[in-house]
Parts: structure tokens; sequence; C-alpha cells
């Protein structure tokens, strides 16, 4: 092999693209499907791009003001109790958005669960990751993974106290199995020590594992909590 070659090779190797990782099944499934129905005129490339930006924008805030509404005003608990899809209008969540009719994952029956001091309830999928996107936002990972979802139907108070959940044995626990058409929130009780509190202070406590009954709310924990972080071993200087 001449200088020339050994040069050509040793710049080929340099100039090798980086190894990505590969792209799953259920990510290609989507895009074959994505494709195929702006294709078929179904939607267009704008209209996906304007209802993908408009699901990873939502969170859990409304959910935490519905909740925080009903602590404080009774009526509106009632509302939200037995018309749930009305109380989400009241905190600016129209589960009908941005499309007009919903989507086949979204547009189902709501029901919000009210925890009791003897009932204490907690929400699942054990056979997928159905979420009550329009109001709590993108699930979590750890809500999509089997280990969850297998893991709580049977064993609810252990996997709870992973979560740092220990309930008094007096509280029965129910877990909630969400299903293709039909999605759940917990509405937890209002926590002592908030009673001059206003909706905004009670929301902040109201955090997403709250909604979802792997958490309490409690008064100083709150959604917006800065976590302390470690330094770099070998900062960028």
């Amino acid at each position: 092999m001449s200088e020339h070659d050994h040069d050509h090779d040793h710049d080929h190797q340099r100039t090798v693209a980086p190894m990505v990782d590969e792209i799953t099944d259920f990510e290609v499934l989507e895009i074959a499907l994505r494709e195929l129905c702006i294709e078929k005129g179904i939607f267009t490339a704008e209209e996906h791009r304007h209802f993908t930006e408009f699901a990873e924008q939502i969170g859990p805030t409304p959910a935490a003001h519905l909740v925080a509404r009903a602590w404080l005003d009774p009526d509106f608990k009632a509302l939200a109790l037995s018309q749930p899809m009305e109380a989400s209008k009241a905190v600016g969540v129209d589960w009908l958005e941005p499309t007009g009719f919903g989507t086949p994952s979204d547009f189902t029956a709501f029901e919000i669960l009210e925890d009791t001091p003897t009932v204490h309830n907690v929400i699942v999928c054990a056979l997928c990751s159905c979420y009550p996107r329009p109001i709590l936002g993108n699930s979590p990972e750890w809500y999509r993974t089997p280990n969850y979802r297998r893991r709580l139907v049977r064993w609810p108070r252990p996997v709870l106290q992973e979560f740092g959940l220990t309930l008094p044995d007096g509280v029965t626990v129910n877990v909630q199995d969400s299903n293709q058409k039909h999605r759940f929130m917990v509405m937890p009780m209002r926590p002592e020590g908030t009673d001059d509190w206003t909706e905004d202070q009670l929301a902040e406590i109201v955090t997403r594992d709250c909604l979802i009954g792997v958490a309490l709310p409690k008064a100083g924990v709150t959604t917006n909590v800065i976590t302390d972080t470690r330094p770099a071993v070998h900062p960028i200087k």
C-alpha cells in the first residue's frame, strides 16, 4: 500500500459518522403511518406540526388548578366530579382541541377520582400506557414501563412505598386501570396547614405525581422545587 493510500484510509476512518441509536419498531410504524396519512390527504404536514407542538407544550398545571379550585369551591368540586370535561374547560382545557374533534386516544370518557380518609386512588394502564394527556400532559417515562404497569395492579402498597408513599393500614388502595376509551385523574385530599392559601398557592403543591396517585400534596413540596445538582468533575473552562 502506498503512502498516499494509507493517508487516504486514515482520513476515511476519521470521517466515519458516529453510531446512532437504532430506532424502535414503533418509531418506524409512526413514520410510515404519518407519511401515508399526509400522502392520502388526511392531514397536511403543517397540521401535523401544529398538533405535535400543541401536544408537547401540555403540562399538569391546569389539572393542579382544577384540584386547587375544587378544594376552595364546593360547587366547582361537584362539577369536577360529575362533569369533569366541563370542569376542565374552566381551567383552560378543551378536550376537543386542537382539531375540533379530539383524537382517537384523547377524546374519551374522563373521570376524576376523589381521595377520602379511607380510600386512596392511583392510576395505571396495565396493558398499554393510556393517560389523560389533554389535562396532565405527556406521561412520565416510568408510567409507561412494564415494571410499573404489571406490578402496581398486583402489589400496590409496595410499589407506592418505592415512590416514598406509605399509607396507613386502614386506607384502601383503589388501583384504577385506564383503557382505550377511559381516562382517570386523582383528586387528592387537601393537606393540613393550607387553610388560608390561595388557588395559586394550592396549585403549586399539586404535583403531577399527586394527580397520578403515587404521591400526596404537602406544604412546601411544590412543582417549582429547584433540586441540588453536583458540579461537573471536569468542568469546561
